[in-house]
């Protein structure tokens, strides 16, 4: 055998081949698909003292951090899109410590049953992590429980700003709790706070509206309603937002190209800042508030979830919060280019969890990596990690029994649904009312009915319902459309003529009345800016038509924020704000005939004339 040819073919061999096995080897060891995993020798261990629901929390807390690996602590930092969640085991292997659903990120079926199961699937996957730290589970569940197939959809928040009644928003806010509980969801990206000062915004419905002192009181109402802890834990989270300031972002300077006011600047002095925006997120946090969600707004130029003065300084030693501070989506990440660098400085400034929402392993490894260079010290990681761990022990995670099926005839019950029938009626503000048209008398001989939100739950309920954008149509929503309550309502002998168009037959005679109602498509943040909200040629021409063929006309506005109409409403007789009601349109129809008064009061300035 020729040992000196064969050595020289090794020895070619390995000058080829050897740089491309340092980069492979390279490659993995710095790829972030693979971040170390620490090793917690305590695993699956039972009667330990985080594990005693007898103790005071911060024992159980103390015990269970100082059980914690680096791995582990940094694993509850970041909040992830369920979507993002491939295999369930990573929910052990990178010790996930919260998922969420984005705007219609569900299960393939939106049923309540499988609602639960996907729960109870992630919630189950905790079991294999050492310690069994449960998911914080959150879910945008703004104006009820909109994801899923069959719950009651109450008004908007701009609707029940309107209202003007804390006890009305505390009991909307509990019968929401109750239904996300029993898919096992205990955390409501809810209440927002934001103080509305430009109805541009497509965020200008998901605000109780412009009046700071209504805001803050609403919204401390909706908070206790939610946060319910009568079983000695927090029924489910509430999670005021935006911090701080989002109300007054100045239109056109965002900085996402397709928006104009959605991730834009704020320009108003701190003083304002402060007497406007911070005071419902001050009577939020004395309230109980145990979670703030920081906005993708710019102050003065500088990103919220990147100033220290807002959320440290602030939110956290002058206002004394001791819950934690999430990020909004992607918020973190909009500081730099560099992910990295946008992680340290969003973390150092005081956000205890990234919502990141889908890049968990580059989260991990760059964590890590700050970790070792002490970019961000042991210290602030621990702060941050307490906070959380501390908000999840708070809200019974560790304790609470698993949800199960028979929970779920809670959803959408007659109870809810008269919660929200009445919000309804009590968020309908009377516009105009020439020669007191209304109420309608619900004998009325001939009425017409037209428009393209007239028999549409999608329109009435708008976005963050079904999808993220909301739908545009009946399906996916159970409720009581506007046109189904006018003919529930009227009498036997009223004849009620419906036609979407406006195109209407009558020859002789006049209806008694016309109604149209008309609006906005469903929007949601973003797509929702618009220089002009107004009403569209489509339905302009359909409001005309029917008052051609009718002696009176009312219009009903469903729209998330007021519309210009100053040029027409010479010509209507009734003008109703409906805001968007939601999947109750039976209210609507209760202060249309009478049966109760208008009481609602407009929560932004709305010039008609």
């Amino acid at each position: 055998m020729n040992f000196n040819f064969y050595r020289s073919k090794l020895i070619i061999f390995l000058v080829i081949a050897l740089p491309s096995i340092v980069v492979l080897v390279f490659i993995f060891l710095k790829s972030p698909s693979s971040p170390p995993v620490d090793e917690n020798d305590n695993c699956h261990q039972t009667n330990l003292p985080y594990q005693d629901k007898t103790l005071p929390i911060d024992q159980r807390v103390a015990d269970l951090m100082n059980r914690m690996t680096d791995a582990e602590k940094i694993g509850q930092m970041v909040l992830i899109e369920k979507n993002s969640i491939h295999n369930l085991g990573d929910i052990a292997k990178y010790n996930l410590g919260a998922l969420l659903s984005g705007g219609g990120a569900g299960p393939k079926q939106d049923t309540p049953i499988a609602w639960l199961q996907m729960i109870n699937g992630f919630q189950s996957a905790t079991k294999d992590t050492c310690l069994g730290i449960p998911l914080l589970y959150g879910i945008d569940a703004i104006h009820g429980h909109g994801n899923v197939l069959g719950a009651t959809i109450f008004p908007h928040f701009i609707g029940l700003g309107a209202t003007r009644d804390p006890d009305l928003v505390k009991r909307v806010a509990k019968a929401t709790a109750e239904e996300m509980t029993a898919t096992g969801i205990y955390w409501n990206f809810a209440p927002n706070l934001d103080v509305a000062k430009d109805i541009r915004w497509g965020k200008t419905y998901e605000t109780f509206g412009s009046d700071t002192a209504n805001v803050a009181q609403l919204g401390l109402a909706y908070l206790e309603g939610i946060q319910d802890s009568s079983a000695d834990y927090f029924n489910v989270l509430a999670n005021p937002k935006h911090f701080l300031g989002g109300g007054n972002m100045e239109y056109g300077t965002s900085r996402n190209k397709k928006f104009k006011v959605e991730e834009g600047n704020i320009t108003i002095a701190e003083k304002t800042l402060r007497q406007v925006h911070l005071i419902p997120f001050q009577e939020a946090i004395t309230g109980g508030a145990r979670v703030i969600m920081v906005g993708t707004a710019s102050w003065q130029d500088k990103i919220n979830s990147d100033n220290y003065h807002l959320l440290t300084e602030i939110l956290k030693n002058e206002l004394e919060f001791s819950g934690f501070v999430v990020s909004d989506w992607y918020g973190v990440y909009q500081i730099e280019t560099s992910k990295y660098n946008s992680l340290v400085r969003a973390v150092n400034a005081g956000i205890d969890m990234v919502m990141a929402p889908f890049e968990y392993k580059d989260f991990i490894s760059n964590m890590r990596e700050a970790l070792s260079k002490g970019d961000i010290t042991k210290e602030r990681i621990d702060d941050a990690v307490k906070r959380i761990l501390t908000v999840k022990f708070e809200a019974g995670l560790f304790d609470r029994p698993e949800a199960l099926p028979g929970g779920l005839s809670v959803i959408g019950n007659d109870q809810h649904r008269e919660i929200a029938r009445e919000a309804v009626r009590k968020s309908q503000v009377l516009l105009k009312n020439k020669n007191s048209v209304l109420p309608l008398s619900k004998s009325l001989k001939k009425i017409i009915v037209a428009g393209s939100a007239a028999d549409n739950l999608g329109r009435q309920a708008g976005g963050w319902t079904t999808e993220w954008q909301g739908i545009d149509g009946n399906y996916g929503i159970l409720g009581t459309t506007i046109l189904e309550a006018i003919k529930n309502t009227v009498s036997r002998d009223t004849d009620v003529e419906y036609n979407k168009k406006g195109d209407f037959s009558i020859r002789n005679n006049f209806a008694d009345v016309g109604i149209i109602v008309v609006g906005e498509k469903p929007y949601a943040e973003g797509w929702g800016d618009i220089a002009n909200p107004s009403l569209s040629p489509e339905d302009l021409l359909v409001i005309d038509k029917v008052k051609a063929k009718s002696k009176k006309v009312v219009v009903i506005m469903v729209s998330g924020r007021p519309l210009n109409i100053k040029e027409y409403t010479k010509n209507w007789d009734g003008v109703i704000a409906s805001w968007l009601p939601g999947s109750e349109g039976q209210g609507v129809a209760d202060v249309l005939f009478g049966d109760f008064a208008f009481t609602g009061v407009l929560p932004v300035d709305w010039e008609l004339y």
